[in-house]
């Protein structure tokens, strides 16, 4: 069953990229979205199975690696963590797969969409089921290619291309982190195998490493190196300017990126070290404080943007930081049921605000949609019980995993993490904000989708290729020449389906799921699939806070859709009179706190300067010009005045023999006589 599970996917990326120009694309999105299908059963299955009864078990699937101490073979490892992660992974991908078939139904190139949406979900199924931090790896730039892939899918689109590049780049950054940790932990531990390291994680918890003359704390260098790859595929502050561009890719690929594979890839790796993090307190305090930078950051910057997958995105990262949060302080737990529980109402929220931009004909500044509650009802249904989720409210999904998280920051006593309870806590406040802010302008008030408002914004705007298929869908209201209707419409319901079944996810998972995560019973759930030392009692501790620190997201929560409500529908001119009043801040906010601009400054200018030198100078001047291009002009040269010597006229080489035999002559008379 678990090969399946993995298997399968890689199955359906290659009947459709080897066979879909022959199979057609029809018969491509059936074969991998059944596929999938398929495989999300069976993560169920596999679910209920090991987090509710079996221990931890290997699946071995082949040797792989021998090259001296260094043994790695493909495995599987399955326990809860894994079994928790397959269910996201698959259910998830198996749904936008399903909604892809009616969002892209007029793109030509669908075999090769589906074919990297299968691609991308096998190569996360190959991460969260390692056995080893090498096939961890496999798994991790196997994402990382993947996102490259789908991000820039419309390559017609020069934005599409550079963000695709942005996002491969900087995760090289953050991958040369992992790198370096992996190599560390197989010089501390002997083996890359986590069954070896955890088990000998009590014994090396003061090993120090020598390195430039210094002794450092083996477990701590090895916990910072790893998490500055998790910073990378997690979108942590410093690391997160991807994220955003990430949008230019197709909103069905933003769901599946956002809630179930490359951003959650730094969680769960983090999860899964756990017995490493545990004897890492200073690492796990600087865990803590990026996450909590990551959350305030990131939900600050979505006050104020106008692109409603923007605003989602920058949602993803700011909840991003609240997981990290919760692994800094040691509540692994309550981390991966964040993630758990943020997959279904991120999914939604995405693949709803993609069914918005299909009722616009690809429309997304919000500036330009209002009132379109009325006409696509379901969407819009879906949208707010997604927006409840996400901002906390009672009883929906985020309001158990978002509001364990804030009450552990509160209760660790780890260095950083009263920073982190303030920094979670206002950010609660600027995601109900911000998340209303987005229901109110697309769903709210009077229509601005009128023809002249639709033609008035830049291109940036639009979720679209370019394609000539898209092209009758240019008004977003009326009737166009021919007499077509253009008016907003509700998605098919290939489309819908999924946000029904993400709707009932958003609001049951909390409620059904709190008490195996993170309530009394957590132990016998995750049966040693996540570390906790004996010394870690934060899971009890939550319990116990006062009474404020538990009402305090709420208040958040209430006040943020009351201020929200004041400024979108009651006296919708008040947005604007305070950035008129605040400009400085308005644009600090709106340029994403200039952290782009101050990266070109100090790389990306100095790199295409020292990259101009080197070709100009080095390359053209230098190399060519003193090597093949120089010697080959010296010899034109020589020729060149050699050559005239060759005249015809016997009385010039007559003469030239007489030279030559005054100079022999003299050379014999003074020097060769002698």
């Amino acid at each position: 069953m678990y090969q399946a599970i993995v298997f399968l996917p890689l199955v359906g990326f290659l009947v459709a990229g080897l066979f879909g120009r022959f199979i057609g694309a029809r018969a491509s999105e059936i074969v991998t979205t059944s596929l999938l299908v398929v495989s999300a059963v069976l993560s169920w299955v596999a679910f209920v199975t090991v987090g509710f009864g079996a221990e931890t078990f290997h699946v071995p699937v082949a040797r792989w690696i021998t090259s001296g101490a260094l043994a790695v073979d493909w495995a599987l490892r399955i326990d809860t963590l894994t079994a928790v992660m397959l269910v996201v992974v698959n259910t998830v991908s198996a749904l936008v797969h399903i909604y892809s078939i009616g969002y892209m139904h007029e793109d030509p190139a669908r075999p090769r969409f589906f074919a990297y949406l299968s691609l991308f979900t096998f190569a996360m199924l190959m991460l969260v089921t390692a056995d080893n931090l090498v096939q961890m790896f496999f798994g991790w730039e196997g994402v990382g290619l993947a996102s490259y892939l789908l991000i820039g899918f419309w390559y017609e689109k020069p934005s599409a291309c550079a963000a695709a590049m942005k996002a491969f780049i900087v995760n090289r950054v953050g991958d040369f982190g992992f790198m370096l940790g992996l190599i560390l932990t197989f010089v501390l531990f002997g083996s890359v195998g986590f069954e070896h390291i955890f088990s000998r994680t009590e014994e090396l918890k003061d090993a120090t490493f020598h390195f430039i003359g210094f002794d450092w704390h083996a477990m701590t260098l090895v916990s910072l190196l790893l998490f500055v790859g998790a910073m990378g595929k997690s979108a942590q502050f410093l690391l997160h300017t991807w994220l955003p561009d990430a949008m230019e890719g197709p909103t069905p690929v933003s769901a599946l990126i956002h809630a179930a594979t490359m951003v959650t890839a730094g969680v769960f790796m983090v999860a899964r070290m756990s017995p490493v993090f545990e004897y890492a307190p200073a690492a796990s305090s600087v865990v803590i404080v990026v996450g909590g930078v990551t959350a305030f950051f990131a939900a600050t910057v979505g006050l104020v943007q106008n692109d409603i997958k923007r605003v989602i995105a920058y949602s993803t990262c700011s909840q991003l930081g609240y997981m990290f949060v919760a692994l800094g302080t040691g509540a692994y737990s309550a981390g991966v049921f964040h993630l758990f529980t943020h997959a279904f109402f991120k999914a939604l929220l995405f693949l709803g605000a993609g069914s918005v931009i299909h009722a616009m004909h690809h429309e997304q500044d919000m500036r330009n949609m209002g009132g379109l509650r009325k006409y696509i009802p379901i969407t819009a249904l879906a949208m707010t019980i997604g927006t409840l989720a996400l901002t906390g409210f009672p009883y929906t999904a985020g309001f158990f995993s978002k509001d364990a998280i804030i009450e552990s920051a509160f209760a660790s006593h780890a260095p950083g993490a009263t920073f982190a309870f303030l920094a979670t806590v206002i950010a609660a406040l600027m995601t109900s904000f911000y998340s209303w802010r987005l229901y109110f302008l697309t769903f709210e008030g009077k229509p601005r989708w009128g023809h002249d408002a639709h033609h008035a914004h830049d291109d940036h705007a639009h979720d679209n290729h370019a394609h000539a298929s898209h092209s009758h869908d240019d008004h977003a209201h009326g009737h166009d020449d021919h007499g077509h209707d253009h008016t907003p419409h509700e998605s098919p319901w290939v489309m819908l389906l999924p946000l029904v079944v993400l709707s009932a996810g958003a609001l049951l998972a909390g409620f059904v799921f709190y008490g195996p995560f993170i309530g009394d019973g957590y132990d016998a759930f995750w049966k040693g699939a996540i570390f906790t030392g004996e010394h870690n009692h934060i899971l009890h501790e939550i319990h116990d806070v006062p009474l404020w620190v538990k009402l305090a997201p709420l208040v958040m929560m209430i006040t943020g859709f009351l201020v929200a409500l004041w400024f979108y529908v009651l006296d919708p001119e008040k947005p604007r009179q305070l950035a008129e009043a605040n400009p400085l801040l308005y644009r600090f906010l709106l340029n994403k706190w200039y952290i782009d601009e101050l990266y070109d400054f100090l790389f990306v200018r100095p790199t295409k300067w020292l990259g101009g030198f080197f070709w100009k100078q080095g390359d053209g001047w230098l190399i060519d010009g003193h090597g093949p291009d120089g010697i080959s002009a010296r010899v034109l040269d020589v020729t060149g005045r050699v050559v005239k010597l060759q005249s015809g006229y016997v009385y010039h080489y007559a003469f030239a023999m007489l030279i030559g035999v005054a100079a022999f002559v003299t050379w014999y008379i003074f020097g060769g006589a002698i």
